[in-house]
């Protein structure tokens, strides 16, 4: 899975970061520029590893517990690759899914089935479907880069203490579950805190929280936990990350399609 579920945005330094944060004249030129600033901040760490504990609520709070392992690789001009292998239960043990975002065009995901053995093609007709019974649609997997959205500057805000800015956001791209996405984002780390989802019909689909950041190499901040409870349906998941590492080496030849069946 990418950095966080806002991911890497592409840069685009060229529009001015934060002078025209600070000093943008309408609210749509704000939320951009912020969007901008957020890349700025999170680009060049390579690649990146973590584990990754899944656990799933249903309605009744009952909970099931998957643990996976990813890499990314960061891409420059496009958005990252990542790779998601699940090692427990048994019964997903070996299933592998493969993403590629990009920018101005649909993602390529592919999701490996052992028990098939068969890759399968995620459709960009199905990206807003649940992730494995998760909270997480397919489209949150994706690093979410600039050019997918449209903005909104919408006010200052203090979330838990913390200063954040709060930006709204339009998927630019076709089949997406939402037509809105309202993210607080800290205004120290430049990593949401917060994202409110609404779907098709604008009502309040999901929140995602973050929190338990921690900063890396110095200048990389990823959370320890975000959760994403379903309103809709009183559902949630939990993502517990652990052990991050950083520039280890992946490469393109790690993300291809055959990474899928070698993954173990």
């Amino acid at each position: 899975m990418p950095k966080t579920t806002l991911g890497k945005i592409l840069p685009l330094a060229l529009l001015g970061l934060l002078p025209l944060a600070a000093h943008a004249e309408t609210p749509e030129e704000k939320g951009l520029a912020i969007a901008i600033e957020a890349d700025r901040r999170d680009t060049g760490w390579g690649d990146q590893t973590a584990d990754l504990k899944m656990v799933l609520r249903n309605r009744h709070g009952q909970e099931s517990i998957r643990e996976i392992r990813t890499r990314t690789l960061e891409v420059k001009g496009d958005g990252d690759k990542s790779l998601s292998i699940f090692d427990n239960p048994r019964d997903v043990k070996g299933t592998a899914f493969l993403s590629f975002t990009h920018a101005t065009r649909p993602d390529d995901q592919w999701l490996y089935l052992p028990a098939l053995k068969r890759v399968k093609r995620i459709s960009s007709n199905n990206k807003s479907g649940p992730f494995m019974g998760s909270e997480f649609a397919y489209e949150d997997l994706t690093s979410q880069e600039v050019e997918k959205y449209t903005y909104k500057f919408l006010r200052d805000d203090v979330l838990d203490g913390r200063p954040a800015f709060v930006i709204e956001r339009y998927p630019a791209y076709k089949h997406s579950g939402y037509t809105r996405l309202v993210t607080w984002l800290d205004k120290e780390m430049y990593q949401p805190l917060k994202v409110e989802f609404y779907d098709r019909k604008q009502s309040l689909l999901k929140t995602l929280t973050a929190s338990d950041h921690k900063q890396y190499l110095e200048k990389y901040w990823r959370p320890g936990k975000m959760t994403m409870i379903n309103h809709q349906t009183n559902k949630s998941t939990e993502l517990i990350w652990s052990n991050y590492q950083f520039q280890t080496g992946l490469t393109d030849r790690d993300f291809d399609r055959n990474s899928l069946k070698r993954a173990r």
